[in-house]
């Protein structure tokens, strides 16, 4: 006999958590996640989850560490209510820039955030376009992966640009760009760019041809913009037409919008793994929604099927 299929949530995304059950046709289940007087997590589960399949979705976005303890706390509830199988669903893996040891003394935070998952009693992960493949490898559990690059594909197959092509706005996102050039028949851009600080970058030369074309520049991430900003004003200047961007996971710190408003970017599409309601009012921004693909994604993992389908 299976076990039961139940969907919990905590506060980073909830519009996302719902709109994944009603796909799934089903209701979350009952937990109680709010805070003590002094601020620490406090969370109940209402709902009998003994013997069940259950699923956590729980960004890790701002405010990363309550989002990051809600989940951690969920999950040793759950745990210790006697859950079967609890999966950790990440739509966005927060800490997950510090993947490496790249200068002195620093933190790999981002497998420092693995160890807690599976200490907390998660069985499995389920995440979207991790900043580096290589987190994959931080898990001694089963972690799958999704793509949201086929919502983006499909998004911009329907605008039915004619001479476009895909530029990536850093070496690092090549095999991310010859995914969208390859499902939108497109030719492929390197934009070469030295980083002159963390959050501060200077484009310095391009590999291929923007004159008159329309560019797409697909990542993983927009944090403050400061990349996509220079990279469109460097595209600009070298003849492109209209610019358009697609960032799974839009954190838009700092002054983003504002520097993408007065930026020559056409559309900034974003999806759903963060919250976007404030985004609405910005003509600029276009948000897609992923939740058909969390929730195809979570019933192949419940019946046991594969993944990779989703993606071929």
């Amino acid at each position: 006999m299976k076990n039961k299929l139940q969907i919990f949530s905590g506060n980073a995304n909830n519009k996302l958590a719902k709109e994944v059950a009603e796909l799934l046709e089903m209701k979350l289940s009952d937990a109680f996640v709010g805070k003590f007087p002094e601020g620490e997590i406090r969370v109940k589960i209402n709902d009998n989850v003994r013997g069940s399949d259950v699923f956590v979705i729980q960004p890790t976005c701002a405010p990363t560490n309550d989002n990051l303890m809600e989940l951690l706390v969920m999950i040793d509830a759950l745990r210790r209510a006697s859950a079967k199988r609890i999966t950790a669903v990440l739509p966005f893996y927060g800490y997950a820039r510090q993947d490496r040891k790249d200068q002195p003394r620093v933190p790999i935070s981002a497998k420092l955030v693995a160890n807690l998952l599976v200490t907390a009693g998660a069985n499995r992960v389920l995440t979207m376009d991790l900043h580096s493949a290589q987190i994959g490898g931080f898990f001694d559990i089963p972690l799958d992966h999704l793509l949201a690059f086929p919502v983006f594909v499909e998004y911009f197959k329907k605008k039915k640009l004619k001479n476009f092509c895909i530029a990536t706005a850093d070496t690092g996102g090549i095999k991310l760009a010859w995914k969208f050039a390859e499902k939108l028949n497109a030719e492929l851009v390197v934009v070469d760019k030295k980083r002159t600080g963390p959050e501060s970058v200077e484009a310095m030369h391009i590999i291929g041809d923007v004159k008159g074309k329309d560019v797409i520049i697909p990542d993983d991430m927009l944090a403050t913009g400061g990349t996509l900003v220079q990279a469109a004003k460097f595209l600009k200047a070298k003849g492109a037409g209209e610019i358009y961007a697609c960032m799974t996971h839009g954190l838009f710190t700092g002054q983003a919008e504002a520097k993408i408003a007065d930026a020559p970017i056409k559309e900034v599409v974003v999806t759903n793994t963060i919250p976007q309601d404030r985004r609405n009012g910005n003509n600029k921004v276009k948000v897609l929604s992923i939740a058909k693909l969390f929730a195809e994604a979570i019933d192949r993992i419940h019946e046991e099927k594969t993944i990779s389908e989703l993606f071929r």
